[in-house]
């Protein structure tokens, strides 16, 4: 894939999610995001009611305030509450046309996996996503070079002039479906999640049944 550099543009980051928590994965991937990609800018959005997902999502204060705690020492990240406040259904392409008004001088740049950017063809709007923001693709490295390659070719209807970049990310072991469950058993996080997101969840009694 190769790189979409329009001279001159500042490049702003687009990383969305449900962040439920935010946990080391997701600030590993944002620091290479910033690096690799060139990035003035990376706003985080935590989702609002994210039509994809069947369990229902943690109260967005929460959410929130996990993100920044857990991205807040990193320069050029925003945490952008949007989405969170939005009606009905949390679409990434409204909130690209959002950001598009407010920076027309900006190239945006959307930060994907592998497994979001293969099912980009059941998103709304998702050509005219491709349209407008260069998709960086989160690749995890394995021995030898990329353990899971994208070919953007292999997307049906994929229109033309679609700009795709490739991102190197370790591969690592955090999920928050994982730690989700560890919490419940109040079980140690200190090596899933930034330090000051694991005593929020401990202060606010996040993901215990009881």
């Amino acid at each position: 894939m190769a790189l979409s550099n329009e001279a001159g543009r500042p490049r702003i980051g687009f990383f969305g999610g449900a962040f439920d928590p935010p946990h080391l994965t997701h600030v590993a991937l944002a620091r290479e995001a910033l690096a690799q990609g060139r990035l003035q800018e990376l706003r985080v959005f935590p989702t609002g009611h994210a039509w994809h997902k069947a369990r229902t999502l943690s109260p967005a204060v929460h959410r929130i305030a996990m993100a920044r705690l857990a991205f807040g020492e990193l320069p050029g990240v925003v945490v952008d509450e949007r989405e969170t406040r939005r009606d009905g259904p949390t679409y990434t392409i409204d909130t690209l046309r959002e950001l598009q008004a407010e920076r027309p001088d900006a190239q945006l740049v959307l930060l994907l996996g592998t497994d979001q950017v293969r099912a980009l063809p059941s998103w709304h709007g998702w050509q005219e996503i491709l349209s407008m923001a260069v998709i960086l693709v989160a690749e995890r490295i394995g021995p030898g070079g990329a353990a899971d390659p994208f070919d953007p070719h292999t997307l049906p209807g994929m229109p033309p002039g679609a700009r795709f970049e490739r991102l190197g990310l370790a591969p690592t072991a955090a999920s928050a479906t994982d730690i989700r469950a560890r919490a419940a058993r109040g079980e140690d996080l200190s090596r899933l999640v930034p330090p000051a997101v694991a005593r929020y969840i401990d202060q606010h009694h996040l993901y215990r049944t009881t």
